[in-house]
């Protein structure tokens, strides 16, 4: 039996794969995604900012813990730029990746493309309206090795990560 969802969660199903051979990224909407995993608990403090020249978006996001690595609780809280950057000033951990959409089967995944001491990192991901669509989804061939259920390729677990423990576990997988 499954854990209720926190009030005003929402259910998340989500799969995650490392791309080793990514497909051409010509023509894919591409965002900048600055996330700060604040310490002392489960926070993502995120800023988006959209190449087609969208405004930017901030958010405060808490993903709950669940037994199914798939599917979890998740709340997302919009920001103005002022809230934003007063959270930002709090300690953390910073990610810094590039999200292309790209299409598959009729429908969109995203690559995350990431930078500084994740460079060389790419990760294909997907979300579904439910658990068993999630695990039904058919991804691209280029997302090689699904990694959703390791918690190493969590983004939260990521922040933390050296460029040097990233190429051991990328390693350690090939």
């Amino acid at each position: 039996m499954s854990s209720p969802i926190p009030k005003y969660a929402v259910l998340e199903n989500e799969r995650r794969f490392l791309v080793t051979s990514p497909p051409a990224l010509d023509g894919a909407r591409v965002r900048l995604i600055r996330d700060l995993y604040l310490d002392g608990g489960r926070l993502r403090l995120r800023r988006i900012d959209h190449a087609d020249g969208q405004a930017s978006e901030f958010k405060l996001c808490k993903k709950y813990g669940s037994a199914d690595p798939a599917s979890g609780p998740i709340v997302n809280i919009y920001l103005t730029p002022e809230e934003h950057a007063v959270f930002a000033a709090l300690p953390g951990r910073p990610i810094v990746k590039r999200r292309h959409t790209l299409e598959h089967g009729g429908r969109g995944f995203s690559l995350d493309v990431f930078e500084g001491p994740l460079a060389g990192l790419m990760l294909c991901e997907a979300e579904a309206a439910t658990p068993d669509a999630i695990r039904a989804l058919d991804f691209p061939p280029w997302a090689a090795r699904e990694v959703t259920d390791d918690p190493f390729f969590t983004g939260g677990a990521l922040a933390g990560t050296t460029a040097a423990e990233l190429k051991a576990r990328l390693a350690a997988l090939a």
